[in-house]
């Protein structure tokens, strides 16, 4: 499948990866959102093996942090750890009232070794920066949020990596402006008959790549919400190209 979107070309990933780097592609799954959006979904982009190993690696050596952090007016404890990466001459990450140190990808270099493994499975990205978010148990979340910066672009491109317990992804469409007063109740009924189904749920397994792309930070809101089985833990990269 290849579409463009006004202005923006979606490519597809790579059909010959490495076999030492990334396991055989299995079944992929392809979302199309509407006006522009789409998800990619690869529940076995890394090999058991490989994706354990890198799983320990990330646990024991990231030098994790829980930040605090401002949300509607007050300072709370994150709900889950942290720990931020990036080239050399960016723009500072900034959200929440809470700025990340920048480590540089020298620093962890199972890092770049997954950062390959990602751009040769999306040939043309150029990811410069990887937030990487720890779940240490069910109760650990985080909230429904889109990625829409400036410093991202118009259509930016999220790959988003999973390693350890797996969790629900969700996605819903942001709201649309009100009604007009005078619109039918017919009309009405309609939107939100459509707006209900405007939602998606993506379980991310250990070792799976999700590619958000297109209009879909402008158009949809993404979470990972809580969960009432304790569970493991669960780490996710989510890697991103700054462009400003």
């Amino acid at each position: 499948m290849s579409f463009r979107l006004r202005g923006f070309e979606a490519t597809e990933l790579n059909p010959n990866l490495d076999a030492s780097s990334c396991e055989k592609r299995g079944k992929q799954s392809i979302t199309d959102l509407g006006d522009g959006s789409e998800v990619v979904y690869l529940p076995r982009f890394l090999s058991a093996e490989r994706a354990w190993a890198w799983f320990d690696y990330l646990d024991k050596e990231i030098p994790w942090t829980r930040p605090s952090i401002h949300v509607f007016g007050r300072s709370c404890l994150q709900p889950r750890d942290t720990c931020y990466v990036a080239s050399e001459g960016l723009a500072a990450l900034k959200y929440s009232g809470y700025q990340p140190q920048a480590y540089t990808w020298d620093e962890y270099p199972v890092l770049r070794d997954i950062l390959q493994a990602v751009h040769e499975a999306l040939p043309g990205t150029r990811f410069n920066s990887l937030l990487l978010n720890r779940y240490k148990s069910g109760s650990d979340y985080v909230a429904w949020h889109s990625d829409y910066e400036k410093l991202y672009g118009s259509t930016p491109k999220i790959a988003s990596v999973s390693f350890g317990c797996e969790r629900e992804f969700l996605l819903k469409k942001k709201p649309v402006k009100k009604e007009a007063s005078n619109a039918s109740e017919e009309q009405r009924h309609k939107r939100l008959k459509i707006s209900c189904q405007d939602q998606h749920s993506f379980l991310l397994k250990h070792g799976s790549l999700l590619v958000m792309r297109g209009y879909t930070q402008r158009d949809w809101l993404h979470s990972v919400p809580k969960r009432a089985k304790p569970g493991s833990v669960r780490i996710n990269l989510t890697f991103r190209q700054i462009v400003m």
